[in-house]
């Protein structure tokens, strides 16, 4: 049995950050980890912006899910369910992610969770753990499955390289130019044309 792992933000969507940075008009959470590395520090700084503007889990619920998918993202995973079984590892939230989940029928998701006060106030974050996507194909791997992944940047990297078979979508122009023996695609149909090369290989 062959399984295609995807992240979420960048594969299905936008970046979610970035969305709801020019939804809210609030251009300071623009800021990534490419501006500020430590991930922790980063999101307490953004929980503490959108506690600071009166955003709570309802408003940034109703943001993400106005800012839809891709454009193809349905037909894809429609394709793909045909095909394999679809599972999204992501680094975002289910709170946030969820909206948009939705829209594309609700393919098997893992991810981790944002702690909610009873006023609906975003008051800190939880970890599956850390390097989950990498750690969750080894575990399938451990089951007896085979693994395509697709991801579209560094943070993907290492579950890429632990699949059996590794895609990149879309990437950043330096991850192009440092060829790190992943195929890359632009567009949907290269993405599909890659998965079906891959799932021929894995099932020969």
């Amino acid at each position: 049995m062959i399984l295609v792992c995807l992240d979420f933000e960048g594969v299905f969507t936008s970046e979610i950050w970035i969305g709801v940075a020019e939804k809210t008009g609030i251009e300071i959470l623009k800021k990534t980890t490419r501006d500020e590395p430590d991930y922790d520090k980063l999101m307490k700084w953004r929980l503490g912006i959108l506690k600071e503007n009166g955003i709570g889990l309802k408003e940034i619920q109703e943001v993400i899910g106005s800012m839809g998918v891709l454009d193809g993202a349905k037909d894809f995973i429609q394709w793909l369910r045909e095909r394999s079984v679809p599972i999204i590892l992501s680094d975002s939230f289910y709170e946030f992610a969820m909206p948009l989940v939705a829209q594309l029928g609700y393919p098997p998701m893992l991810c981790n969770n944002i702690e909610v006060n009873g006023n609906g106030e975003l008051v800190g974050y939880t970890l599956r753990q850390q390097d989950g996507k990498k750690k969750a194909v080894e575990k399938f791997r451990e089951m007896g499955f085979k693994i395509i992944g697709v991801g579209d940047s560094y943070n993907d990297l290492t579950f890429l390289k632990e699949a059996d078979k590794g895609v990149f979508f879309r990437p950043p122009k330096n991850i192009i130019k440092e060829k790190h023996g992943i195929p890359i695609t632009d567009t949907y149909a290269e993405l599909k044309a890659e998965i079906a090369k891959g799932l021929k290989e894995l099932e020969g």
